[in-house]
């Protein structure tokens, strides 16, 4: 069946030919008449999980098989939904060991772009906590690759482009309840905020910043560090029931918002009202997993905020000893270009953990731009700073480097190039592969 796929970002979007094959039979039957691409539940945010002549849904793998209580190891298919992982395992006392921004997010899309979260400095990326991934390859045939062996280490973070993820074993995480203990710190810049990332020893770290903020206010954020809290910290009324946290309303977006509503003056409102806000939350607070780490999954289709032409989101990871540098760079362009964004994210990372991975030593950061001309112009600029400062990109965001951006950013792309050619990978491909020279 045709029809137009497009990532979260809802750019680029691209005409292409979905199957949603039902077992291994179906599936393999789909191999070797072109590309393929595996898809999740879309929610990368660019080109990286379609693919014009072969998209392949894999919702239809969505059963979670077994379980082990002792060890907290789940054996799932890729197709289930990390949402699904919580709602299931949480009341037990499991909880995700890494979760990106969002819970509508599948497991087999989790392990291709090697998801981090805002604990990556201390438990690093999701991979790091996978048994083994089975993988079906060009030749239909299914093999099952652990940490140590090479498809395990292309495979994660490897955006789809070594084959079909089918299942892994992943390790869950104990917990004791539904609970966050939060500490909020409002920090007046930059360098106060990086500050607070470096003597953090909380699990969990991530901040909110005004992106057009300037001069003494350049960087001013809200850096919120979590630990997940124990029965004796909560309430004595809660106490009975740990993980029964409040149900959160959800709200939508409608309709596409028109694309001049979102301009300097509104998303500088938007930042002064939402700093002043949560400035008034400073200090120690208990707070439910869902609030903290997926604020924005209360908003159906936030997505449509951009309005019809979608958005790009912008993530780059600059390394330690030139993060300050480059931070202050790109924020200083953002600012003055007056095209800041209403999502503006700063996460402290760890060392790398796999061969495609994106993080590495240092700061992310992540922003939303709408996908028009002037924005795509700035983010062009961007590309230009993150590259002197020796950044890289996250390739489950990106909708729009050029390849040599990429080659120029990443040295480890030519390495796993030649090693899908050495292993006969070039029959999965997704339309930013081919954008990238992957």
């Amino acid at each position: 069946m045709r029809r137009d796929v497009s990532g979260w970002g809802r750019f680029p979007r691209i005409e292409a030919e979905v199957a949603r094959p039902r077992d291994e039979a179906s599936l393999r039957d789909l191999l070797g008449r072109g590309p393929v691409i595996a898809r999740g539940n879309g929610r990368s945010y660019g080109d990286s999980a379609a693919q014009p002549k072969g998209t392949v849904d894999m919702r239809g793998f969505a059963r979670m098989l077994e379980f082990d209580a002792t060890t907290g190891v789940l054996t799932a298919e890729a197709g289930v939904i990390l949402g699904d992982v919580i709602a299931a395992f949480l009341p037990r006392g499991w909880f995700p060991p890494v979760t990106p921004g969002t819970k509508f997010v599948t497991l087999g899309g989790m392990i291709a772009a090697d998801v981090h979260g805002k604990n990556h400095r201390r438990d690093g990326s999701f991979g790091r906590h996978l048994a083994w991934v089975d993988v079906m390859g060009p030749d239909g045939t299914v093999t099952r690759a652990a940490p140590g062996d090479e498809l395990f280490a292309m495979t994660v973070g490897g955006m789809g482009l070594t084959g079909v993820i089918l299942r892994c074993a992943v390790r869950l995480m104990p917990v004791t309840t539904g609970w966050i203990r939060q500490e909020m710190h409002v920090t007046p810049d930059l360098d106060a905020a990086m500050q607070v990332f470096e003597a953090a020893q909380s699990q969990y770290a991530v901040a909110w910043f005004d992106c057009l903020g300037r001069g003494a206010s350049l960087g001013r954020s809200l850096v919120m560090l979590g630990d997940h809290a124990a029965v004796a910290d909560l309430p004595a009324a809660r106490q009975a029931r740990p993980f029964e946290v409040p149900l959160r309303r959800r709200k939508s977006v409608p309709l596409d918002v028109p694309g001049g509503a979102l301009n300097r003056h509104t998303i500088r409102a938007f930042n002064a009202v939402y700093h002043a806000a949560n400035a008034r939350k400073a200090g120690a607070s208990l707070v439910d997993w869902d609030r903290y780490f997926y604020p924005l999954d209360a908003v159906q289709d936030w997505n449509r905020i951009y309005g019809r032409k979608g958005f790009a989101q912008y993530q780059v990871v600059l390394p330690l000893a030139s993060a300050r540098a480059g931070l202050a760079a790109l924020l200083d362009t953002i600012a003055k270009a007056g095209q800041g964004s209403f999502l503006a994210v700063l996460k402290r990372l760890g060392p790398q953990d796999s061969r495609l991975s994106f993080p590495m030593e240092g700061y992310t950061l992540a922003l939303d731009f709408p996908a028009r001309a002037s924005a795509l112009a700035l983010l062009d600029r961007l590309d230009r700073i993150t590259l002197d400062h020796g950044g890289r990109y996250y390739l489950a965001k990106d909708a729009r480097v050029s390849a040599e951006t990429l080659h120029r950013a990443d040295p480890r792309v030519p390495d796993f190039r030649a090693a899908r050619v050495a292993q006969n990978m070039a029959g999965f491909a997704s339309a930013q592969s081919e954008r990238l020279g992957l």
